[in-house]
């Protein structure tokens, strides 16, 4: 019982956080005088899924969120976080913001959400067997990032180089390009992301 309404709640809190993130994009968008033309252009996403986006007709992808926050210099956390209410020191299991790119089979649950006046932020991401993500640059030059596999296995590029890390191993560096996050299977994995603003 106590699992249907914890998957009942998340459902309606993803809904939420979608309808707030639409909102918030547009305002962002707004914000910096953009046409949705102009916006196309710098993001390189066609007009008419920004406009979609914006109006929450779609679910946003991971990497369009990416190419979003990199125009707008936010890492993913401090987008999310701007259309979360002000979080609380203690941040309870079931009050984390859990969202899922269904398409890319990628989850992700803002752990520790950033917060005024702290620069390191914690991710919990799950990826299914088979899932790739690329993202073309990080949203601030420089992002410190610490990613320790507690479940599986993970290949990350950056730098040039791919790394496979296993369960328990940790991968820790500067993020000045672009990277790519790779489940190889054969079963899902799951690892806690830090994320330290430069």
């Amino acid at each position: 019982m106590g699992k249907v309404r914890e998957t009942a709640f998340q459902s309606s809190d993803s809904e939420q956080v979608e309808i707030r993130l639409a909102g918030r994009l547009a305002q962002l968008r707004v914000e910096h005088g953009w046409s949705l033309e102009e916006l196309a252009q710098r993001a390189d996403v066609s007009r008419s899924t920004l406009s979609r986006l914006e109006r929450a007709e779609i679910s946003p992808t991971a990497a369009l969120l990416g190419r979003l926050c990199a125009v707008y210099g936010r890492t993913m956390s401090q987008l999310l976080a701007e259309v979360e209410s002000e979080p609380p020191q203690l941040v309870r299991a079931d009050r984390q913001v859990v969202w899922r790119d269904e398409t890319s089979g990628f989850t992700r649950r803002s752990v520790s959400p950033p917060h005024p006046g702290l620069r390191g932020e914690l991710v919990e991401g799950v990826l299914r067997p088979g899932a790739d993500i690329s993202y073309d640059g990080p949203p601030v030059p420089g992002l410190e990032q610490h990613i320790w596999v507690l479940e599986g296995v993970l290949e990350v590029t950056t730098g040039g180089g791919v790394h496979e890390i296993r369960a328990g191993d940790c991968l820790r560096f500067r993020l000045w390009d672009r990277s790519r996050f790779h489940c190889p299977g054969p079963d899902p994995v799951r690892y806690a992301l830090m994320i330290v603003l430069p």
